[in-house]
């Protein structure tokens, strides 16, 4: 499969435009989890860790994904390019709200499939069954360091956002391109596994973990990337996080993706570099990933 070029710049995209409709509830009764394992055989599989305070907690080894509806059936349609636009650095609720006007208008079939990349201010995020015991610091600590908590409506534990991190959120109908949940989950996983192969660091995917890992299969696995999906009438967002000079001190603040002794790493760290607020090399690292997915989903790309 070719590679597509970055294409032309990304037509603009209004961050402040009203969304169309409301955020979805948060309650347990209007959806159900659709989890995916990253091998069938660990489905039913639990993987038991020792929480922090010397207790047996066990997760469910599931990729994070929460679906509301299917999308609508109809005759083939035809499929454009993604069109990939880099945001900068963005606050965690614009964003969101952008991501629900922008679903809202490619399930009605009024746009089509987007790749919003950019970093956010410090910031920790529940999936909407996540166990906010995860979040170690107090409240104190975190309105000190001026770190919000939000709870959305992706499936999966607690993940932190901040500067220095690549974030990712694809608004794809997944039917116009003939994907399933778990194949584009993979086309995920495996962007940021290129994209950090094309920087000069060895990462992949994690039998029954999701996101991206260093030495996946070695005693200590690292995780380089996280991701957590959420699919509403067929269209999927939220997406992936992809830490790259990140300052992996503010992993501490919890137990990332509710695994107690879970260590985080980035690309800097993995190369031996300093970790630091780069807005700039996240966006040199956005737009790799934008050629890595669309690529992976061989689909043409326009923009970042």
């Amino acid at each position: 499969m070719a590679t597509p070029a970055v294409g032309e710049a990304a037509p603009p995209l209004s961050l402040h435009q009203p969304a169309t409709a409301g955020k979805a509830p948060l309650g347990p009764s209007d959806a159900a989890d659709a989890p995916v394992t990253s091998c069938p055989a660990a489905s039913a599989a639990s993987a038991a860790v020792v929480g922090r305070h010397g207790r047996l907690a066990c997760y469910r080894a599931v990729v994070a994904i929460d679906t509301l509806a299917p999308g609508t059936s109809g005759s083939a349609p035809t499929v454009g390019p993604i069109v990939a636009t880099w945001l900068g650095r963005v606050e965690y609720g614009v964003a969101h709200d952008l991501q629900r006007r922008l679903v809202a208008e490619r399930a009605d079939g009024r746009s089509g499939d987007r790749l919003l990349l950019l970093e956010h201010p410090a910031v920790l995020t529940l999936g909407r069954h996540a166990d906010p015991g995860h979040i170690l610091a107090d409240p104190a600590t975190l309105a000190r360091r001026g770190i919000a908590v939000e709870r959305v409506e992706r499936g999966g534990e607690v993940t932190y956002h901040g500067p220095g991190q690549l974030v990712a959120y694809p608004i794809v109908r997944l039917s116009d391109r003939g994907l399933l949940i778990r194949p584009f989950v993979r086309a995920l996983e495996r962007a940021m596994a290129t994209t950090c192969a094309g920087l000069g660091v060895t990462a992949g995917p994690r039998d029954g973990h999701p996101g991206c890992w260093c030495d996946p299969s070695g005693p200590v696995p690292r995780k380089i990337g996280a991701l957590g999906l959420r699919v509403e009438r067929g269209v999927s967002y939220h997406g992936i996080a992809l830490n790259v000079t990140v300052d992996l001190a503010d992993f501490d603040l919890i137990d990332p993706c509710g695994m107690p002794g879970l260590v985080s790493t980035s690309i800097a760290r993995e190369l031996g570099q300093e970790a630091g607020s780069d807005t700039a090399s996240v966006e040199r690292v956005a737009g790799r990933f934008a050629v890595a997915l669309a690529a992976e989903l061989g689909a043409g790309l326009v923009g970042p």
